[in-house]
C-alpha cells in the first residue's frame, strides 16, 4: 500500500506501508504520470519535488499508483532579487531576510544555485522556503554578530512566554540558523543543504560553558509554533540539538538528513520539548549524542506548566551512532505521554530505547503509554534501557539520586507507566539485551516484551548498560529487571548470553510464555 504523507505547493513524501523497519524488502522505482522520477529507491519513504503548484499528479511505486494534489501558492521571490550573491562569500543575511518578509501570504522564496552565507534567519507565517538541491545555507562563525534570546519575553502586562532553553531549563541562548517564534503554517522544504559551519567557529570549544552571556545556538529552533513542516533537507554540523521544537504543536520532520561527527559533543537529532502532536518520519541520523530526545523541562518549567510531550510518531528512521536512538528524558518534568515507535533501524548507538529519569524530576515527570515495535538493531551496545538513577548533571551522583532505599513519594518522585516492546531483532547485541530499574518507593509499572530475538557479538564491547552510580562494566547479560510491578514476556529469545536470561528483581508479577 501506498501512501500520501506530507504535501506542499513544490512536494510531497509518500510512504510504502508494510512492516520493515526504514529499508523496504525490495527496489522499486517511482513514475509520475508515467514517467520515471526516481530510479532503485530503497527506503520505505520518498520524496518527490519540482512539482507545480496546485496540481494533480498520479504517482505510482511497486505497481500501486496514487493521487497527488499539490497545495496552492501566490507567488515566487528568489533572495538574489534582493541583493543575495550565493557566492559564499557575502553575509546574504539581511538579504534573505528580507526577502522572507517581502513575501506573500502562502508565497515561496526560492533558493537556487549557490552557497548563501548567512547569519541567524527568521520565519514568518505562511510561506514556503524552498533550499534547491544545489544550494546551500551556510552558517556564519561570527558569534558576536548573532542575536541572543532571553530565557522569557513579555506578552502582556501579566506574563512571559517561554522563548529559549537550555538542557530544560529557561537560559539565553544564541538564535539558531532557523529561528521561529510564534510561528504557524511554514513549509522549509527542498534537496539542498543548511551547513551549520560549526566546525569553523569556536561552538564546539569549551561547549558547556555560556559564551558572552548565552550559550550555543541549535540548527533550527521552533519556540511557541504551530504547522511546521520540515521535508527534504540536509542539516549539518550543527553548535548544538539540530531541531529543537519548544512549546510547539502540529510538527512535521520527513525525509530529512541530520548528520553531525560523532565526535561532535550535544549534537542530537531532534530534540521535542514540551510539544504536541509530532510527526518524525523517513528521517537518516547520524550525530554526535542521542538521534532522538524527547523532552519536557526540568523541575521548575516541568512542574510549572505541566506540558508534557505527547501524540509523537516517529516511523520509518534510521539512527545511526548517537548515543541513544530514542531517548525520553532525563529532561521530562512535564511528563511524555503517548509515543508510538515504529519500523526503526539502530545501527551502532550506544542504547538503542532509552528512558532516563531520576528523583527529583518531579510528580509531573510522567511517562506513559509508551509502543516501539518492528525494530531492527545491529550493534547497538545495550538495546533497551529504562533507568530511574540518572547521574548526569551537578546533582546526578547525590544519594539522594542513587539510594535504592525507598524514599516518601512527594511533589519530587517522577512515573513510569507502561511500557510495551515487540515485534523486535536486536543483532550483535554487546553489553545487555536490556537493562531495567524503578524506584523502590515507586517501581515501574509495566514492562511488556513480544516477538523479540537477541543474538551478541563475537567480540563484544564492556560498557554499563545505564547511566547510573556503581554499576559494573559487562557483557553479553541477558534482560535485568528491578522494581516493576509487571513483567510480561512472550516469545522472547536470547541466544548466546553468559549468565542467566532473565534477571527478576523484586518484581510483583511475572508473566513468561
Amino acid at each position: 500500500m501506498l501512501e500520501v504523507i506530507y504535501v506542499s505547493s513544490r512536494s510531497c513524501t509518500c510512504e510504502l506501508k508494510n512492516s520493515s523497519a526504514y529499508y523496504s524488502d525490495f527496489v522499486y522505482d517511482v513514475f509520475i504520470d508515467g514517467q520515471l522520477a526516481l530510479h532503485q529507491v530503497k527506503t520505505n519513504v520518498f520524496s518527490l519535488f519540482s512539482l507545480k503548484p496546485d496540481t494533480e499528479y498520479k504517482v505510482r511505486a511497486n505497481e500501486e499508483e496514487i493521487t497527488v494534489c499539490t497545495l496552492g501558492e501566490t507567488t515566487t521571490i528568489s533572495p538574489r532579487d534582493f541583493g543575495a550573491k550565493g557566492d559564499g562569500i557575502t553575509d546574504d543575511t539581511d538579504a534573505i531576510q528580507t526577502a522572507i518578509f517581502a513575501c506573500l501570504k502562502h508565497g515561496r522564496v526560492y533558493f537556487d544555485e549557490g552557497t548563501y552565507l548567512v547569519r541567524p534567519l527568521f520565519l514568518k507565517d505562511d510561506i514556503t522556503i524552498e533550499i534547491s538541491s544545489k544550494a546551500m545555507l551556510l552558517g556564519s562563525i561570527d558569534r558576536l554578530r548573532y542575536p541572543i534570546l532571553p530565557a522569557k519575553m513579555g506578552i502582556d502586562s501579566e506574563g512571559f512566554s517561554e522563548l529559549s532553553s537550555w538542557e530544560g531549563e529557561p537560559q539565553p541562548t544564541y538564535a539558531s540558523t532557523i529561528t521561529g517564534i510564534w510561528c504557524d503554517n511554514v513549509h522549509l522544504i527542498g534537496e539542498g543543504t543548511i551547513d551549520e559551519n560549526a566546525q569553523n567557529g569556536d561552538w564546539w570549544i569549551d561547549h558547556k560553558k555560556m559564551k558572552d552571556g548565552a550559550f550555543r545556538p541549535k540548527g533550527i529552533f521552533l519556540a511557541n509554533c504551530s504547522n511546521i513542516h520540515i521535508q527534504g533537507l540536509t542539516i549539518k554540523n550543527t553548535p548544538s540539538w539540530n531541531l529543537h521544537p519548544y512549546f510547539s504543536k502540529h510538527l512535521d520532520f520527513i525525509d530529512l538528513k541530520l548528520i553531525s561527527p560523532k565526535n561532535s559533543p550535544n549534537t542530537d537529532g531532534c530534540n521535542p520539548e514540551s510539544c504536541y502532536n509530532v510527526n518524525i518520519l523517513g528521517v537518516n541520523f547520524s550525530v554526535g549524542d542521542d538521534c532522538i530526545a524527547i523532552k519536557s523541562g526540568k523541575f521548575a518549567i516541568g512542574m510549572e506548566y505541566r506540558r508534557p510531550s505527547e501524540k509523537i510518531t516517529i516511523r520509518n528512521c534510521k539512527m545511526a551512532y548517537g548515543h541513544g536512538g530514542v531517548v525520553l528524558g532525563s529532561e521530562m518534568s512535564g511528563g511524555i505521554r503517548d509515543l508510538q515507535v515504529r519500523q526503526c533501524l539502530f545501527e551502532k548507538t550506544d542504547r538503542g530505547l532509552r528512558i532516563k529519569t531520576r528523583r527529583g524530576r518531579g510528580e509531573s515527570a510522567v511517562i506513559d503509554g509508551i509502543t516501539f515495535e518492528n525494530i531492527v538493531m545491529q550493534d547497538v551496545l545495550t538495546p533497551l534501557v529504562i533507568n530511574m538513577y540518572y547521574y548526569c548533571d551537578a546533582d546526578g551522583k547525590t544519594e539522594y539520586v542513587w539510594s535504592k532505599d525507598p524514599y516518601p513519594v512527594d511533589e519530587r518522585t517522577p512515573k513510569l507507566g507502561n511500557f510495551v516492546f515487540r515485534n523486535m531483532v536486536c543483532r550483535n547485541v554487546h553489553v545487555a539485551a536490556g537493562f531495567f530499574y524503578g524506584l523502590p518507593e515507586r517501581p515501574i509499572e509495566s514492562i511488556s516484551l513480544e516477538n523479540i530475538e537477541f543474538t551478541y557479538a563475537e567480540n563484544p564491547i564492556s560498557d554499563i548498560p545505564a547511566m547510573m552510580s556503581f554499576l559494573e562494566p559487562m557483557t553479553k547479560r541477558g534482560l535485568e529487571f528491578h522494581l516493576v510491578d509487571k513483567v510480561s514476556l512472550k516469545n522472547v529469545k536470547i541466544n548466546g548470553m553468559d549468565g542467566e536470561p532473565f534477571i527478576f528483581d523484586q518484581i510483583k508479577a511475572t508473566e513468561i510464555n
